[in-house]
């Protein structure tokens, strides 16, 4: 790979501030390991680098081809394959849940109290297919991700095991979660939480091949994204990075050991909001193909009018997530921003006090960012691994050096 900012419109002087500003501020203190850096405009590379270490423990480098856990980035690459099915005719988003899910159908929704005391009722609405795409299905994440005391629905979802662990499979993972009340009524806010794994769980179920292996031949293949799957191959492990986490003193503790880790071995349960690996560069063919309009090299992925459907806002009334959202954990920040069918997006710079509205994006539980600017016909990829997502603002950081060099 050869960036050309200067083709791509961005000066290089400028660009260049992105290693000056990762080198310094985070790479030499130690306050990451390493990391990685993908700009492309107009369909140019226009920056490309890789800081330090990908493996502290073992003095390795990042490479260019450093394979990262991108976590929660796997779940536009799983509402894309659920809509994938919607333009074959074989769902709509009006449709219940229940359609495919028959033990959805008598879902309740939480009141008050907990335990034997706990009140709850019918759903006045059906979950619909948008709820799960948009995450305003009632759902949560059974408190796996939030610092706040336990809700008592949240309780539930602790004492049935409702968690994406190998052992469980769709059929089973979907089974436990009809007999847990909604935290909310279906429609009626907003709240990050399982309903990603929940579309994984439906592609198979609509589709009758197996999740990972719809990925692979709709997906994955067509797009060349060879290193992208839900374990790490043999061929793979000199290139799979170190995860860590930020102690109280601010050091880094190693939390998954590149030799030991979980994702060396096929997960029974191939979790679609949260469980694929990955490389810059093979998300950098899903971004491409996204920026293009859901297209790359002759294989059309998503229709260009329904991908423009996905990145609309989808939250009742048109509001901000400010406005709608439950809970204090997600992968970006809620003034100004919107959700769709699998991406937030900037509604408003004034009120998301950041640079430019109508991108697209989110993120991973270790730090992973992208996003694709429609406008400014670009996408940005950055891999590290740390967590929380939440210790620094990386995005917030990177748009403000990248969009500052912009030239044209």
């Amino acid at each position: 790979m050869n960036p050309d900012p200067k083709m791509a419109g961005l000066s290089p002087a400028r660009l260049e501030r992105i290693t000056t500003h990762l080198q310094d501020k985070y790479v030499t203190p130690g306050k990451i390991a390493g990391c990685q850096v993908m700009v492309s405009r107009h369909g140019v590379p226009a920056y490309f680098r890789s800081f330090g270490e990908m493996d502290c423990e073992r003095g390795r480098k990042t490479e260019d081809d450093t394979v990262y856990r991108i976590y929660s980035m796997s779940k536009p690459i799983t509402s894309i394959a659920l809509m994938m099915l919607f333009e074959e005719g074989l769902f709509q988003l009006s449709d219940p849940v229940s359609r495919f899910i028959p033990s959805w159908s008598n879902h309740q929704v939480w009141l008050e109290g907990e335990g034997a005391e706990m009140k709850t009722r019918e759903a006045g609405t059906p979950m619909i297919m948008k709820d799960v795409l948009c995450h305003t299905a009632g759902l949560t994440y059974g408190g796996l991700l939030y610092d706040e005391p336990l809700h008592p629905v949240d309780k539930i979802y602790r004492e049935l095991r409702i968690r994406r662990d190998d052992g469980e499979t769709a059929q089973s993972f979907t089974e436990k979660l009809a007999s847990v009340p909604l935290r909310y009524e279906p429609g009626t806010a907003w709240m990050y939480s399982l309903a990603t794994d929940v579309c994984g769980c439906l592609v198979e179920f609509i589709s009758g091949q197996p999740f990972a292996q719809f990925l692979k031949e709709r997906i994955f293949d067509p797009l060349g994204m060879v290193d992208t799957g839900f374990s790490v191959r043999e061929d793979q492990l000199n290139r799979f990075s170190a995860n860590y986490e930020r102690k109280q003193d601010k050091s880094l503790r190693l939390i998954d050991d590149p030799e030991t880790s979980k994702y060396l071995s096929e997960p029974s349960f191939s979790s679609g909001g949260g469980g694929l690996v990955s490389t810059t560069a093979d998300y950098a063919r899903f971004c491409e193909m996204l920026r293009r309009g859901g297209e790359l090299d002759g294989h059309r992925i998503i229709g260009n009018r329904t991908l423009k459907l996905m990145t609309m806002n989808h939250l009742p009334g048109g509001a901000d997530l400010a406005s709608l959202a439950i809970g204090g954990f997600t992968e970006t920040e809620y003034e100004g921003v919107g959700f769709g069918l699998g991406f937030a997006s900037t509604l408003n710079e004034v009120k998301a006090m950041n640079i430019m509205a109508g991108d697209y994006y989110w993120g991973g539980a270790a730090s992973t960012i992208f996003w694709v600017d429609p406008v400014e016909d670009l996408f940005v990829i950055f891999m590290t691994q740390l967590m929380p997502s939440g210790t620094f603002d990386f995005r917030g950081q990177l748009k403000n050096i990248i969009y500052g060099a912009i030239e044209d």
